[in-house]
């Protein structure tokens, strides 16, 4: 259910080192670093992500639900347009991630950012 998620963090630069500390004992490191935001976990698959805060004195937290296809992304956003919610990111491919990463981001009514993510190539 979930694919991953994400937290916030004022600064972010000590938050890394920090984790990296603490990751180190359990077998988990950086796997993807874009500046602005931190991957951690198995190589493979980045599963906690450190980011710079955008919202000064709030916490938006990220979490990522995984979808089984491509459709299905495709529907959550029809369903969060048709729920008024404010979409983030239209669906479509993430390259920077991987070939495959075909995401939808939506903010809920709480202020989350909200991802329906499929790690399959398209249907043909």
């Amino acid at each position: 259910m979930i694919d991953h998620f994400g937290i916030q963090c004022d600064d972010l630069a000590a938050a890394s080192a920090w984790y990296d500390a603490f990751f180190a004992p359990l077998g988990y490191g950086r796997v993807m670093d874009f500046g602005v935001a931190v991957g951690y976990g198995p190589p493979e698959h980045p599963s906690f992500w450190l980011g710079a805060a955008t919202d000064p004195g709030g916490r938006q937290s990220h979490i990522a639900f995984t979808a089984p296809n491509r459709d299905v992304v495709d529907e959550v956003h029809r369903v969060a347009v048709g729920l008024g919610l404010e979409i983030l990111h239209e669906p479509r491919v993430w390259p920077e991630y991987h070939p495959h990463y075909y995401g939808v981001f939506v903010r809920d009514p709480d202020g989350n950012n909200v991802e329906a993510v499929c790690h399959r190539p398209p249907a043909d």
